[in-house]
């Protein structure tokens, strides 16, 4: 039985604030999928090139992050979360969703988390230049990218329901 490839990531460059996570294991365990979040897969395997001193965070080591995946990502049925796409290869994937969240709802959720100055500033401005959005069209068919909604909890419902309908109609069409 064949399993579609779900890259799901979150708008904004090392945002947590858009629900990403939260959406991606819920809709793991209700489509009986797994779950990969790059950022802790990268932690744990220490999957790092270097330390980004301005934005206070590890530099991702992509190539490695690629090794890592590769075989896991062949089995398919996999939802993979992370702040940017442009170096997955575009044949793991079926489908993008792409969560977005009004810039003052954002803000408020960065800040919460201890994001300041420059950090939060730029995360904030690639929300209002869809600079990511912009980055999953050039790097996947644009008819695969999808935006959704990330701001309430009837959001977060929505965007579960929406997708699992896709998912279900994806098994019926490829198996």
């Amino acid at each position: 039985k064949l399993l579609p490839y779900v890259l799901l990531w979150v708008w904004s460059p090392g945002t947590p604030g858009v629900g990403k996570t939260t959406l991606g294991k819920e809709l793991a365990s209700r489509a009986g999928l797994s779950y990969v979040n790059v950022g802790e897969l990268a932690k744990e395997g220490e999957l790092y090139e270097g330390f980004d001193e301005e934005y206070d965070c590890p530099i991702l080591d992509e190539d490695r992050v690629i090794d890592e995946l590769e075989d896991r990502m062949s089995e398919g049925g996999v939802i993979v979360d992370y702040h940017g796409c442009d170096f997955f290869p575009e044949r793991w994937f079926h489908i993008v969703f792409v969560l977005r969240t009004e810039n003052s709802c954002l803000y408020d959720r960065l800040e919460s988390r201890g994001y300041t100055g420059k950090k939060l500033q730029d995360n904030i401005q690639c929300e209002i230049f869809q600079t990511l959005y912009e980055e999953a069209v050039l790097s996947y068919k644009k008819e695969i990218v999808h935006q959704l909604p990330s701001n309430t909890p009837e959001d977060l419902e929505r965007n579960l329901d929406q997708i699992m309908q896709w998912i279900e109609q994806w098994m019926k069409d490829n198996n």
